[in-house]
């Protein structure tokens, strides 16, 4: 059990601001504990010798011994309340009222007080802000909402106390229970890692879930629910996607990986089933809660009606599972004892005369095959069909093979009790297949993080301290930013570039270039100009003749374009065969909540057109990086399609790694592009590179 178990389990509960006044926030919390909690509430309030009948207390200190306060005073006593209550002995407080980081300037300083004293006397401090909390198992309902959870297995956490009320309104009519629920509130201590770990921590905890707007600790709550997903499924709805992040940014990188990349990237990363909308959280967490998990992804359709059997298996096809390939002897059997009409294929069509008892054959022989995973029953109500049979029958073959059902018993009132009993013994109805489809491709989807395995980062042999010294010279640039300048950084983290050097004289950049075998190109230097080659910034394939004339040209047209750009020199770079290579780009964008979110994908002019990418939160093994390349949609170029060289894409793993451990090295660095990383059969080379770094994390 974990360290918040008093918490959510108290023997003795103190409202702090207990009143019998009508509407009053105070009052609803202690009807709520006396309606339900088989523990004891104290009400503490000065100025009454009782409450609602109970004997009332001037503080917390005079009353017999509390295991949780809630308090509910105005804002500028909470502090004092707090601190009474931990005076006392008391380890968790539930903070309800408002007035805090969400009112403004003042309100945040007066919460940072709260945060401060809660660190001082190492409380489990919920809030400010919050509805409150439940446990149902104690049967406590320390919130001011209408009404009490029903018992179950799920715990919920919100930050939004309103969507708690609207949700048990709606679960208790559907029969949906709950273990712990929690209203976040303005999250000033405990936040949704603190849950997280502790319900992965409780065994009557089957399935954790919860509303978020943010995650304030990224990387942590990244740890804490891998950890936890091992062992027990988290769904989450993340509202609030924004672009924000995106417009800010000044790389491609940035452009691309902005907040809501970064949640969608994290969230899988951490194994965490990330649900669109709240009916699928709730349908998720349903089957989650209830039903083993499959060992196949093949799902068998058991239907009386043609069109519901079409409409499940169109949902199978846009899910993670497959329709169920039945071995012989399954179609053979299925022949045997289905009429002619039937269809003993997938979906298997027991006709519309099906009665409970061809149902059951149905479903027995399809669940008997080693290809099928789990099962879908779908009916449409007919007269010759016993719905309230038809579910014992899923609950005995569930039982008897061991393998995940749910049903689409169709239609209204006909299906309420058989709906009740399905759900008493776990087994989630559905009135669309598509939702019933979609509660077990949670299952496989669960299954699928279960399975996978995570590798640790490779820490290769690199020259941090010239990496760092590079990164020092951003301190003399206004904006912080270093482009090919820089290229000495990727080569002391081991990351290949060509030979090549920056000057600021023509005769030079000859010189140079008649130090490298064949032509070569010029760029223009300029912390000020991102997109050299659409100013002419660039020249490709330049003899040693033409390099002086090159070189003035260059610069003349980079001061046309930008007369007060800062021009450093002109780069004169070995020039790579492109024809036989593919560009691609790695970069890095340092996220706020989960910091460095790399990127791989498609390069040169087209990352930004075509997006072509995928992303990972560092630092990540060699599986993850591997698993950036194959997951863009242009693999196959690296690997050679259509009759191409094949590239070196075990070079390309490693220069995502490398980069990987450079950015987690220096969290001074946020953005960086290397773009091209051109990838050839011989290697990778990176041509061009811009970052901004924060000097001040130097």
């Amino acid at each position: 059990m974990g360290r918040l178990r008093d918490l959510f389990a108290p023997e003795t509960v103190a409202v702090v601001g207990a009143t019998d006044r009508e509407g009053a926030v105070g009052r609803a919390i202690l009807e709520n504990l006396q309606a339900d909690f088989r523990g004891d509430v104290v009400p503490v309030n000065p100025n009454r010798e009782s409450v609602l009948g109970l004997e009332s207390y001037p503080d917390v200190a005079s009353a017999p011994p509390v295991n949780l306060s809630v308090i509910v005073v105005p804002p500028s006593i909470v502090l004092q309340a707090i601190e009474e209550s931990a005076e006392a002995g008391v380890e968790n407080v539930v903070v309800i009222t408002a007035g805090f980081s969400e009112t403004g300037g003042e309100g945040a300083a007066r919460e940072r007080e709260v945060r401060d004293l809660a660190a001082s006397y190492d409380l489990n401090l919920v809030g400010p802000n919050s509805l409150g909390i439940m446990n149902t198992q104690t049967g406590m309902n320390a919130t001011f909402g209408p009404e009490n959870a029903i018992e179950g297995s799920v715990s919920f956490m919100s930050q939004s106390g309103a969507f708690i009320t609207a949700v048990l309104d709606w679960s208790n009519e559907q029969g949906i229970g709950f273990r712990d629920v929690v209203s976040l509130g303005n999250k000033s201590v405990l936040d949704e890692t603190d849950f997280v770990r502790e319900w992965g921590d409780d065994p009557e905890t089957d399935v954790v879930i919860g509303y978020l707007e943010g995650i304030d600790h990224g990387n942590e709550f990244l740890e804490v629910a891998r950890e936890v997903s091992d062992d027990t499924p988290i769904v989450l709805v993340k509202s609030g996607r924004t672009s924000a992040g995106a417009q800010a940014a000044s790389s491609h990188t940035g452009a691309i990986a902005g907040s809501e990349a970064a949640y969608e990237t994290g969230l899988e990363q951490a194994g965490v089933l990330r649900a669109r909308s709240v009916q699928e959280l709730f349908d998720w967490a349903r089957a989650l809660s209830g039903l083993p998990t499959p060992e196949t992804d093949g799902v068998a359709v058991v239907t009386n009606a043609g069109g519901p059997g079409v409409l499940t298996t169109d949902a199978v096809g846009d899910s993670t599972l497959s329709m169920a390939g039945f071995t012989d002897e399954t179609i053979d059997r299925l022949t045997e004892t289905m009429p002619d009409e039937a269809n003993v294929y997938n979906p298997i069509d027991v006709i519309g005369d099906a009665d409970v008892e061809r149902f059951e054959t149905a479903l027995d022989i399809a669940l008997s095959d080693p290809n099928v995973g789990s099962a879908v029953v779908v009916s449409a109500p007919t007269a010759v069909l016993p719905y309230d049979e038809l579910s014992e029958v899923v609950i005995e073959k569930r039982n008897e093979h061991e393998k995940p059902i749910v049903t689409s018993l169709m239609g209204g009132s006909r299906s309420r009790d058989a709906e009740a009993v399905l759900r008493e013994a776990g087994i989630p109805n559905y009135f669309d297949p598509a939702r019933a489809v979609s509660g077990l491709d949670a299952l496989e989807r669960y299954r699928s993080i279960r399975e996978a395995t995570t590798d640790e980062p490779t820490r290769f042999d690199v020259d941090r301290e010239g990496a760092r010294e590079i990164l020092e010279t951003a301190r003399d640039r206004s904006d912080n930013r270093l482009g090919v300048e820089a290229m000495d950084l990727l080569e002391a983290y081991g990351i290949p570039t060509p030979t090549g050097e920056i000057v600021d004289d023509p005769a030079d950049a000859r010189a140079v270039a008649e130090s490298i075998d064949g032509d070569v190109v010029l760029k223009i230097v300029s912390p000020d100009i991102s997109h050299k080659s659409d100013i002419g910034g660039v020249r490709v394939g330049v003899g040693d003749d033409e390099v002086y004339d090159a070189y003035e040209d260059v610069v003349a047209k980079a001061r046309n374009y930008q007369p007060g750009a800062t021009i450093i020199g002109v780069q004169v770079q070995e020039m790579l065969d492109l024809e036989s290579s593919t560009e691609t780009i790695i970069g890095m964008n340092r996220d706020p909540q989960f910091g460095p979110l790399l990127l791989f994908g498609l390069g040169g002019i087209f990352v930004e057109i075509l997006e072509d990418t995928s992303l990972r939160v560092a630092p990540i093994g060699e599986s993850e990086a591997r698993a950036m390349v194959d997951e863009i949609k242009a693999a196959p170029l690296l690997r050679g399609a259509r009759g191409r060289d094949p590239a070196d894409v075990d070079a390309v793993v490693e220069s995502i790694q490398r980069l990987s451990q450079l950015v987690t090295d220096f969290p001074a660095i946020l953005e960086l592009d290397v773009n091209p990383l051109v990838a050839g059969s011989g290697g990778v080379q990176a041509i061009d590179l811009r970052l901004t770094v924060d000097t001040e994390e130097l």
